[in-house]
């Protein structure tokens, strides 16, 4: 049951980034995501087999700390963008921020409710804002094709850009090395501990 109500919650934290990601191109400009029935809340238009169902139930199957994953990646024209450079990296941003925005909204209603909710719709609200936490920080990351290489595309310059690109083809082995020997873990742990400070008690 345990790994059922995590798989349920990533997939509407999931459901959320790309819909996000698909809004913002939209309003630059770029209507592609539109075009192949991207913006939309149905989560079935968004699921990667690997990134969003093999993944994340390997990781809840397996006891991990933290639930991520990836969707398929939101189809982008840079050309019709109305400024390609910059707005590509505001629709990189788009998801994590969504998810930001969903784990603040979550964070204000368990603080409401911490000491009166029922114990299990505080744990559901306590699972839903880790999720979309872990969500926004994985998906930051630099690496192709996650979200944060889009958004360094849009601020380096072109030959840096060019060898960001490069990786694209090793992004995913990268990732999972960065996974399985900890490194992830390390970095994303200290950051969601202060942004659940950030969100429930104010800047420290």
């Amino acid at each position: 049951m345990g790994t059922l109500v995590s798989f349920v919650l990533f997939i509407l934290a999931i459901m959320v980034h790309e819909f996000a990601h698909a809004f913002v191109a939209n309003r630059l400009g770029d209507a592609t995501a539109a075009e192949h029935g991207r913006l939309t809340l149905n989560p079935l238009a968004h699921i990667d087999p690997v990134g969003t169902i093999l993944l994340p139930l390997l990781l809840s199957v397996t006891g991990a700390p933290f639930v991520i994953g990836w969707a398929r990646p939101v189809p982008v024209n840079f050309a019709r963008l109305r400024n390609p450079k910059k707005d590509i990296a505001w629709v990189g941003a788009a998801g994590p921020l969504a998810n930001l925005l969903l784990a603040f909204i979550v964070a204000q209603v368990l603080r409401f409710l911490q000491h009166d909710g029922p114990p299990i719709v505080l744990a559901l609200l306590a699972q839903l804002l880790m999720t979309n936490i872990f969500l926004a920080l994985f998906n930051l990351i630099p690496i192709p094709p996650l979200d944060g290489s889009r958004i360094a595309l849009g601020l380096l310059p072109a030959k840096a850009a060019g060898l960001l690109l490069g990786l694209e083809r090793y992004g995913i082995l990268i990732l999972i090395a960065l996974l399985y020997t900890g490194v992830l873990n390390s970095i994303l742990w200290p950051a969601a501990a202060l942004i659940i400070k950030v969100f429930f008690f104010g800047a420290p």
